[in-house]
């Protein structure tokens, strides 16, 4: 006979361990952990250069430090992945692709949702403090658990366009959390740019959802009633331009890599103009949209263009030192 344990009012056998662990796995949403690389971009577009895996002065190497702070960020998302999807769980219900989430369909118990997101909570603090003494990445980490984990599930979301503006901050915190906790600068022109793409983002989904729910979208979600599918194209095509001249601004001033005879950082430009491009056909023509994660992960040239991306500044970096 299976030993029984109990959870709340819930009895759980052992064979059914590994079931709540990987439903658990899913309700924290690795895939979206992608979105944590953001704090990365102060390695890269600092005004110093850290790539060295140990400093005499600053002390733990700064890039495993901001390993560290990524593995910080995955478990407070993780947490607030958790709460949202608790909150939402009847709305869930509503929307053909979420109502086969762990909560909504029932496959998972909102007690191990609780217990799970109060952990990493309780754990991703003091990893925090450890990761900056000085507690300044320890500020904006409790800063974006509050903002994204309760203003915005509890009240922001329900505000419009207001709730696409705090989901585009989250990203910039994470970029801000990735040059405190090295204790660097980052450039306010990169801070614009990443602002920017999570409007872009942002509104990729809303417009996505609006589309695939049509009629029902109110009942999912109200703030979508506040939307229409021009008024988001107006945005989407209002964030485009931004963002290239944006970045192309970022990538002429960027302090980390050389100005003569150009800016070396330019060679990047082609690649954000096509993944973006390609982002807007994926949206428009194919459908997709509603999950940029699994979008970079699925779709092979919009991927492509990432990693094209990522090597061409490491390889500017690495053979232009400024």
């Amino acid at each position: 006979m299976s030993k029984l344990t109990t959870e709340g009012s819930f009895a759980v056998t052992s064979s059914a361990w590994p079931t709540m662990i990987r439903e658990l796995l899913r309700a924290m949403r690795p895939r979206q952990w992608v979105k944590n690389a953001f704090v990365f971009a102060a390695l890269a577009f600092s005004e110093e250069r850290l790539w060295r895996f140990w400093d005499a002065q600053i002390g733990p190497a700064p890039l495993l430090r901001v390993i560290g702070a990524f593995v910080a960020f995955c478990m407070a998302a993780s947490a607030i992945y958790l709460v949202n999807d608790l909150v939402d769980i009847e709305k869930d219900r509503a929307h053909p692709r979420k109502r086969n989430r762990p909560f909504a369909s029932g496959r998972l118990s909102p007690t191990v949702g609780i217990v799970a997101a109060t952990v990493l909570i309780v754990t991703v603090m003091p990893l925090a403090y450890v990761l900056d003494p000085g507690m300044a990445f320890l500020a904006v980490l409790v800063s974006y658990v509050a903002i994204q984990g309760f203003l915005y599930t509890y009240w922001l979301k329900h505000v419009v366009i207001l709730d696409i503006l705090v989901l585009a901050a989250g990203f910039v915190l994470r970029a801000v959390a990735g040059a405190v906790v090295i204790g660097v600068l980052i450039t306010p022109w990169l801070l614009l740019c990443m602002l920017l793409l999570a409007l872009f983002l942002g509104i990729g989904k809303r417009r996505h959802e609006l589309t695939l729910l049509e009629n029902g979208a109110g009942e999912h979600r109200r703030i979508l009633q506040e939307y229409s599918v021009p008024m988001l194209d107006q945005m989407m095509s209002i964030v485009t331009a931004s963002i290239i001249m944006a970045y192309s601004i970022t990538a002429f001033l960027a302090p980390v890599a050389p100005q003569e005879p150009y800016p070396m950082l330019m060679l990047t430009i082609p690649f954000v103009i096509y993944a973006i491009f390609r982002y807007l056909y994926l949206i428009y023509l194919r459908g997709d949209g509603g999950a940029p994660d699994e979008l970079i992960l699925k779709d092979m040239p919009l991927a492509g263009s990432v990693v094209l991306w990522g090597l061409t500044v490491l390889g500017v970096l690495l053979l232009f030192p400024n």
